[in-house]
């Protein structure tokens, strides 16, 4: 309902004799900017539109593309059906703000925003969930956004980095080292190598995600991460469609 009615709104925004864009060119202005991250000036200039005009152009693809994204209930219906998933957090990193606290990454010791991710075991991205303040633990994020409750009751294996100590149910984390075994095994090691070369797809992941220029130092309002990262999830899924429909039936993940 939400992404129809944003639908609507652009649609009866592109009737209008004064815009100074068609919605291919408004669309091409959007990418542009998502893919090289440039202030809206460079834009602006290369589709001759001002800078406020390019601002809102930018603004209502991005909105009405995150409309269209799935939410973890939606996504789940996709992830039941996968041999298992890999669960990953990242920082978007981000312009300081007036209340920099919240913001503030102790591990990466910079401001951003916690983004989850969830992958498929070829590395594709999934599921990407709204963005927190970045002094958000990767574990507390997860469960805030119902990750671990959604797939432990969906009994899908999820493999994680050790940020997800403690998470239990069918999340499972690398052995770590602490106080009462300051040496892992053989076994252990063993263990711990393997989960490894399986985590490593989630990096993959994460890498796809930021290979759009705008997250390598978001300029704008931190709340606007959210909107910007689900707009480059559905590209990515839309992207997909035409690799993934070569595949035959047993082929596919889902």
């Amino acid at each position: 309902m939400r992404a129809q009615t944003h639908r609507v709104d652009l649609a009866l925004a592109q009737r209008s004799r004064w815009r100074r864009l068609d919605p291919g060119r408004q669309a091409l202005l959007a990418l542009a900017h998502l893919r090289n991250g440039d202030t809206l000036t460079r834009p602006a200039v290369g589709f001759q539109v001002g800078v406020a005009t390019a601002w809102r152009y930018i603004r209502e693809a991005i909105t009405l593309l995150a409309a269209t994204a799935n939410d973890l209930h939606q996504a789940m219906t996709r992830i039941r059906l996968l041999a298992y998933v890999i669960l990953d957090g990242t920082l978007i990193p981000i312009d300081r703000v007036h209340d920099q606290k919240p913001y503030y990454s102790g591990k990466h010791r910079r401001h951003g925003m916690n983004v989850q991710v969830i992958a498929d075991a070829a590395g594709r991205l999934v599921l990407a969930l709204a963005a927190l303040p970045g002094s958000a633990h990767d574990l507390t994020a997860a469960r805030t956004h119902g990750i671990v409750a959604a797939l432990t009751d969906a009994d899908v294996m999820t493999f994680a980095d050790k940020a997800y100590q403690g998470a239990g149910g069918s999340v499972r984390t690398p052995f770590k080292r602490h106080r009462y075994r300051p040496e892992l095994s053989r076994r252990q090691k063993a263990v711990n190598k393997a989960h490894a070369r399986i985590r490593c797809r989630g990096e993959r992941a994460v890498a796809t995600l930021k290979t759009w220029k705008i997250l390598t130092k978001l300029r704008c309002s931190p709340s606007r991460t959210t909107a910007m990262v689900q707009a480059i999830l559905v590209l990515h899924h839309v992207a997909d469609l035409p690799r993934m429909k070569t595949l035959s039936h047993a082929d596919r993940p889902w």
